[in-house]
C-alpha cells in the first residue's frame, strides 16, 4: 500500500503543479543561466499556466508581464513589440526570463529581491534597500512594505519548493 501512495501522490501532485511549455522554459532559462523550475514556480504562481491570463492592471501571458515592461524588453533585445505577441507562450518566457536575468544581475543574484522586483518594481525595491527596510532575507520577509509583493515572494519560494521535489534530479 506504501508503494502505491508514493506513486499516485507525485502523479496527482504534477496535475496540480504542472510543468507545461518545459521547452521554452528550458531553452530561456539556460539562455539566461535560471533555474527553470525557478521559471515554472513563477508561471504557476503569476497565471498557473494559463496562456490568455489578463491581470486587472493589464499583465499578461504566462508570466504576466506588463505591456510597457514588454515594450522595454523588446528593445532592449531588438524584437519587435506587439501587444498580442504576450500571449504567445513562447515569446512570453522570451521575456520573462531576460527580464528576471536583468534584475538578478541588477540584485546581485538575490533571488528574493530579484522576485520581489518582478512583482513590485525594481525602483520600490531599490528604496526599501536604500531606507534599510529590507535587504532580500527571507528571515526578514515581514519588512517588504506590500503585503501583495511580501506574499508573492512566500508563494513562490514555496510553489519553487515543489517543482524541485516534483521536477528536480
Amino acid at each position: 500500500m506504501a508503494i502505491f501512495l508514493y506513486v499516485v501522490v507525485p502523479v496527482g501532485l504534477k496535475l496540480v503543479f504542472p510543468l507545461y511549455h518545459q521547452e521554452a522554459i528550458e531553452f530561456y532559462a539556460k539562455q539566461h543561466d535560471l533555474d527553470p523550475l525557478l521559471v515554472a514556480s513563477i508561471i504557476w504562481v503569476e497565471s498557473r499556466f494559463d496562456t490568455r491570463a489578463e491581470s486587472i492592471r493589464g499583465a499578461r501571458g504566462l508570466m504576466q508581464i506588463m505591456p510597457e515592461t514588454a515594450e522595454w524588453i523588446s528593445q532592449q533585445i531588438s524584437v519587435p513589440y506587439e501587444l498580442e505577441r504576450l500571449y504567445d507562450p513562447r515569446h512570453n518566457i522570451r521575456l520573462g526570463c531576460w527580464y528576471l536575468a536583468n534584475l538578478r544581475r541588477e540584485f546581485d543574484n538575490n533571488m528574493n529581491l530579484v522576485l520581489a522586483a518582478y512583482n513590485g518594481g525594481r525602483g520600490n525595491v531599490r528604496k526599501w534597500m536604500e531606507a534599510g527596510t529590507w535587504q532580500g532575507d527571507i528571515e526578514n520577509i515581514d519588512n517588504i512594505p506590500f503585503g501583495e509583493t511580501r506574499e508573492y515572494v512566500r508563494r513562490v519560494n514555496m510553489i519553487y519548493q515543489v517543482y524541485q521535489k516534483l521536477y528536480g534530479n
